[in-house]
């Protein structure tokens, strides 16, 4: 089986979370759906983990030190354009 992404992780992540708010679903169809949703949300965090390593490896200097800032929206749309 072919590994998901993220964005299609979430996607189905945020159905499931629908699904079990609409309440129209059987107690084992629920049950389903939430184990379902707990593996997702584990993958995504997993995904986000290795993306955030990325990031910080990418933030190291020369001497090898990691300098980490907080993310600055604005910063980012401005250098996005």
């Amino acid at each position: 089986m072919a590994e998901m992404k993220f964005e299609d992780g979430l996607k189905k992540l945020e159905k499931i979370v629908k699904d079990l708010e609409d309440g129209n679903l059987s107690l084992d169809d629920s049950l389903e759906k939430y184990e379902e949703g707990i593996r997702l949300s584990k993958m995504c965090a997993k995904k986000l983990e290795a993306a955030k390593k990325k990031v910080e490896i990418l933030l190291k200097s020369e001497d090898g030190s990691v300098e980490l800032k907080p993310f600055d929206e604005k910063t980012a749309q401005k250098t996005d354009r």
